[in-house]
């Protein structure tokens, strides 16, 4: 799942339609270590971020429909927006940048939960009874 958000957003930033300076999870691993570091350690990042999330929901949430998928994604949304991003010095919701952040980053947000339900309805096994 994080491949496939991932992907979203690096072929956002290339193309130049993406308002973000540089992807958030290598601005968030080198401002964490203090240095610049290639964008695979930013994927790491990412991919740690999108898997520690998606085990959360998969073996705590008692409800895994969509409606709970979508909010644990608008939760993690709220929290880039007023802890991630000012800690990589983009200002509360990225303003310091452009507010264009804060549509751009609800987007993969969106991607995030729909693909958590989707991928956990069919990964899912039958519930026995």
């Amino acid at each position: 799942m994080s491949i496939l958000t991932a992907i979203v957003a690096v072929i956002l930033m290339k193309a130049g339609i993406s308002p973000f300076p540089q992807p958030p999870s290598l601005a968030l691993a080198e401002t964490l270590l203090g240095r610049s570091l290639p964008m695979p350690v930013g994927l790491l990042f990412h991919t740690a971020y999108v898997t520690f999330w998606s085990v959360v929901f998969v073996r705590y949430f008692p409800r895994k429909n969509l409606l709970t998928a979508l909010a644990l994604a608008a939760a993690l949304w709220v929290v880039i927006l007023a802890v991630f991003f000012p800690i990589v010095g983009w200002g509360f919701a990225g303003l310091a940048i452009s507010p264009k952040l804060i549509v751009a980053s609800a987007i993969p947000h969106i991607l995030f939960g729909l693909l958590l339900w989707l991928l956990d309805r069919y990964f899912a096994k039958p519930s026995q009874t």
